[in-house]
């Protein structure tokens, strides 16, 4: 990953982040980046590139601009808090989203698709969600939304990054996930 610009996002995560990547001495790879920012390495050398509390600074976030609500859950011997959605209107429209995306303006060919469309659905499938987000559709349809979402998914990131600028990101968080 190498730096274009450590100009501020106004984003505390994405500045944070930023200011992360500057500061390394050597390129580090998009996996690498992964595992780092969301705490996943135990490499000792890289232990200062990490962020802290990612998760809960980000659900902090999403309960800040009412998207999420803050419970407690007790589960068996531990009390653990749990972040349900509390503005299914926003999911909702996510879901939409991409579900008119892959169905009714389906361009087919990936270097044309909105950005942050391509970021979403790549999210969704790296997070396990895609299928739940066409599971209202009708069969027919459910199976034409899987079997675009699959094409597009079984793409070579190396091939397909080139094609679109600004994508480049998108299809390394993708590459990085699918090993």
């Amino acid at each position: 990953v190498l730096l274009k610009s450590d100009a501020p996002t106004g984003d505390v995560l994405l500045d944070e982040t930023l200011r992360h990547i500057k500061a390394t001495e050597s390129a580090e790879t998009v996996q690498t980046w992964i595992e780092l920012l969301t705490g996943e390495t135990w490499n000792p050398f890289k232990l200062q590139y990490q962020l802290r509390n990612v998760r809960e600074r980000i659900a902090k976030n999403l309960v800040e601009k009412g998207i999420l609500t803050t419970e407690k859950q007790n589960f068996l011997l531990f009390d653990m808090t749990t972040h349900p959605v509390s503005n299914s209107t926003e999911k909702q429209r996510l879901v939409r989203k991409l579900q008119e995306s892959v169905l009714e303006r389906w361009v087919s060919e990936p270097s044309r698709m909105d950005r942050r469309t391509l970021a979403l659905l790549v999210l969704a499938h790296s997070s396990d969600v895609l299928e739940n987000v066409f599971a209202s559709l009708a069969d027919d349809k459910y199976d034409l939304a899987m079997n675009r979402s699959k094409d597009l998914l079984d793409l070579d990131p190396e091939v397909e990054a080139p094609k679109a600028k600004g994508t480049e990101m998108i299809w390394a968080v993708l590459a990085a996930f699918n090993k």
